[in-house]
């Protein structure tokens, strides 16, 4: 609670900072209540931190799909919390996300009226990938985080009403990411980019379960990342499925079938499912993973319908949250059954000569982990970009950045299909794989975007 003897230490300070900060760095008109609103901020500077985010996703050793699916989730929350006091009638996501009631944030001060949004959400941003990326952040990325941030608050304080403003308005970003990073500490993923995989997890064995397939990566990636903490517990509802077809041998059996369709799709692929295998393969390191891909169609979207930082924070919170969970649901499912993936079992029943057109990632096949993240996307984008129908005419450019095309939809369900069907075509998945990927997916995004009160009518 902001004490009488704060405001008036505020309220002298900002008065003497008035009376000596020279006229070209204050705006000299003071902001009404009606006016300081999220609405009336550009995203830009906030997009540059998403493009950022991928860069460090690439270059971070250990940030493997389910690490930075984490950290692009904690990103989102972080920019809402941070900016949400500027949007009308909008709630924290304390006492909204799982366990966050326990992690209060910061209160704004009784003049919060004056906050300057871009300043606030500046701060935070840069503190909470600071904290996320932690340990196994170069020198050399750590210096173009800085660098950004300083450049944007140079940019940011003179349009604030003060320097004293401007400089609450920082403190209260950093202290609003200090209490995510609090709140992310105990969710079981924390300094995961350490030690991302397992050598103590015993692998079962039987002729139906997973084997390494790449002796770069005997042991298995995450496999305790479904004990994470969801950052809506309800979200592991859809952490149950069907139990996937019947492993057998027999050429006559159903597995045998939609492994050799895996087989068969392989060796008579044609020149565009090639392409896009590899579009969306979505490599650690090579790219910025599936997460940091969708987290990219995102930005080109909200850049594209010119959306104010209002209505940039609570996509990139929606989508952040629900890429978090789907990650945390579908590890569950792939190791509740660790299903042997297609090459195993081609090359032992099928072809030994068999070779994939991208590699086989460490860890089991059912379900697809793109297909679901794929997925909880196209219900944000369709909630966010379109009346319900999904239409848009999608040109997905956000590849050319890693050295790879476009790729051009008229909605969002058929990228995201697509995407799933990629695994199919590069030989590292099985239809069904994909198809439940899919439909949990689906039912995740959509319970994100209603279990959390967001705010209405967002620009």
């Amino acid at each position: 609670m902001l004490t009488m003897k704060k405001v008036f230490y505020l309220l002298a300070f900002t008065a003497i900072v008035w009376r000596c900060t020279p006229a070209d760095q204050v705006n000299p008109v003071i902001t009404s209540p009606a006016a300081n609103v999220t609405a009336k901020y550009s995203a830009d500077f906030l997009h540059d931190w998403i493009n950022l985010e991928c860069l460090l996703v690439k270059e971070t050793p250990g940030c493997f799909p389910p690490q930075a699916a984490r950290v692009f989730g904690l990103t989102g929350v972080t920019a809402y919390e941070a900016a949400h006091r500027g949007i009308p009638g909008a709630r924290s996501l304390t006492g909204q996300l799982n366990g966050f009631g326990s992690y209060p944030m910061p209160q704004a001060d009784a003049l919060s009226v004056q906050y300057h949004w871009g300043i606030v959400t500046n701060a935070a941003v840069a503190e909470i990938m600071r904290f996320s990326f932690g340990k196994s952040l170069s020198a050399a990325n750590l210096g173009t985080l800085n660098k950004l941030e300083e450049a944007n608050f140079e940019v940011f304080r003179k349009e604030a009403p003060s320097k004293a403003v401007a400089q609450l308005s920082q403190t209260l970003g950093k202290d609003i990411a200090a209490a995510v990073f609090e709140y992310s500490k105990t969710d079981g993923g924390h300094e995961a980019y350490l030690t991302p995989f397992s050598k103590t997890y015993k692998l079962p064995v039987g002729p139906d379960k997973w084997v390494p397939t790449n002796s770069k990566f005997p042991s298995p990636l995450c496999p305790d990342w479904d004990k994470c903490r969801p950052m809506l517990a309800s979200n592991m509802a859809y952490a149950v499925s069907p139990k996937p077809v019947a492993f057998s041998t027999d050429p006559k059996s159903e597995f045998y079938k939609i492994a050799l369709q895996v087989y068969n799709t392989v060796k008579n692929a044609t020149p565009e499912q090639v392409e896009i295998a590899k579009f969306w393969a979505d490599d650690p390191f090579a790219t910025c993973t599936p997460t940091g891909h969708t987290f990219g169609i995102l930005t080109q979207l909200l850049k594209e319908t010119n959306a104010t930082l209002e209505k940039s924070v609570v996509a990139y919170a929606k989508l952040g949250i629900a890429e978090n969970d789907a990650f945390i649901t579908c590890w569950k499912l792939k190791y509740d059954y660790n299903l042997i993936r297609p090459v195993s079992y081609i090359q032992k029943y099928i072809d030994p000569n068999f070779k994939t057109v991208i590699g086989t990632p460490p860890f089991p096949a059912y379900t697809s982990g793109h297909a679901t993240e794929s997925a909880v996307g196209e219900r944000v984008f369709i909630e966010m970009f379109t009346n319900g129908d999904g239409a848009y005419p999608l040109t997905d450019r956000t590849q050319l950045r890693h050295g790879l095309g476009i790729r051009k939809f008229t909605n969002f369900k058929q990228a995201s299909e697509e995407c799933a069907d990629s695994r199919l075509f590069g030989g590292i998945h099985y239809d069904m794989d994909n198809k439940r990927g899919l439909q949990m997916g689906r039912a995740l995004g959509d319970n994100v975007l209603k279990a959390i009160q967001w705010p209405k009518n967002v620009k």
